[in-house]
């Protein structure tokens, strides 16, 4: 008997309304910059304390290929006494900003998919940081959708999202669930340190929602099979970040800057990348996909020479712009949402039999690979 097909039958994305361009948040930075080294100048002056350096527009861009992000609050962030988005807690009574988020692309994801919430089993949450430990973010958007069955969180940092599709294929092929949704509410500004130069550009917020179902249950024909998902784990502490319940224990450590988002950039390039490439051509081979068959390649949107490095690796030769998407100039690193941001805005010139790749990495490390092919096409 052969292994029922499990298809990708809807995406969703919610973007927030409030967006920031480099040349603001260099603007806002650089502020912070001459304010901290005139407050700090007799330090500086004496040699005890290195001046902080000042930021451009055009270093973002050649560095990660990012010109703008979307944020949920845009004048804490350029706020240079701030530098820090300003959300305001809500009351437990009212749904939270990440569900709000989810909610927001799972209901485009159903919609694209064909589907109500009455047709949903499950919910898995997935993303680099949830604004709270409990209850499961993924239990409140259940409950706020009105799906009936179960739903848990999962944090893989930036490959959530595929992690997430996989433990959705494999709860299908046990038969707990017909149709899992798989969602990613990025808030990547929340713990992201817009005091550092080398990092302070980095990220953007979003959320995505992908609907993982059998093909048998599926109601649309411009689906996507799932041929194969391949998970890897590497423990490293070149990307970080501290922040946790214990925080309040040691109170002397609790407001250091590895509380945030922390990386050294140039180590996690050079060992992630062959890594990733190397995952993606074995998932080819074992599969019996020739590389020349591959349409498309929707990897995690975190640095533009990362993504082209990977791609020549995987393809043998420089990309053509619509073979490996980019969306990061517009988006920036949205985490676990990047890598679907691409696969949601570029794959509807794809025909029935085109194959491809969505791939996501980052902190773990943590490598997510998932080899979908074009189903037929409606009308």
């Amino acid at each position: 008997m052969s292994e029922e097909k499990i298809v990708i039958s809807g995406t969703g994305l919610y973007t927030p309304d409030q967006k920031i361009s480099n040349e603001e948040l260099v603007d806002a930075y650089n502020q912070y910059v001459d304010n901290f080294n005139q407050a700090n100048s007799v330090e500086i002056e004496s040699g005890s304390l290195e001046p902080l350096q000042r930021s451009s527009a055009e270093f973002i861009h050649k560095a990660s290929g990012i010109n703008s992000r979307y944020v949920m609050n845009q004048s804490g962030i350029l706020n240079p006494d701030r530098m820090c988005p300003e959300i305001p807690e809500r009351p437990d009574s009212e749904m939270s900003l990440q569900c709000e988020m989810a909610v927001a692309a799972a209901k485009q994801a159903l919609t694209n998919a064909n589907k109500k919430p009455q047709d949903i089993d499950a919910v898995i949450v997935g993303c680099s940081n949830m604004q709270r430990a409990y209850p499961a973010i993924s239990i409140e958007v259940q409950q706020a959708l009105g799906i009936e069955g179960f739903a848990f969180d999962m944090n893989v940092a930036c490959s959530s999202a595929t992690f997430g599709i996989q433990m959705a294929v494999d709860t299908i092929r046990n038969q707990n669930a017909r149709a899992v949704l798989v969602i990613s509410p990025e808030i990547t500004t929340g713990h992201l340190n817009f005091t550092d130069r080398d990092s302070h550009f980095i990220f953007g917020d979003v959320a995505t929602a992908v609907l993982v179902e059998s093909a048998s249950y599926c109601s649309v024909e411009n689906c996507f099979e799932i041929i194969e998902t391949k998970l890897f784990t590497q423990f490293s502490n070149n990307i970080r970040n501290n922040f946790g319940f214990l925080n309040r224990a040691d109170e002397t450590k609790s407001g250091n800057i590895d509380k945030l988002f922390r990386q050294n950039g140039r180590k996690v390039f050079k060992e992630v990348c062959p890594a990733v490439a190397k995952q993606i051509s074995e998932q080819l081979n074992r599969n019996s996909v020739p590389v020349e068959q591959i349409k498309r390649l929707w990897l995690h949107q975190a640095n533009i020479n990362m993504n082209q490095l990977i791609s020549r690796k995987v393809l043998g030769r420089d990309p053509e712009p619509e073979e490996a998407p980019i969306v990061l100039d517009e988006y920036a690193n949205t985490s676990s949402a990047g890598s679907i941001i691409a696969f949601h805005l570029h794959r509807d010139d794809l025909v029935a039999g085109d194959t491809g790749v969505i791939c996501s990495f980052g902190a773990g490390y943590s490598i997510g690979s998932v080899l979908v092919r074009c189903g037929q096409k409606a009308g």
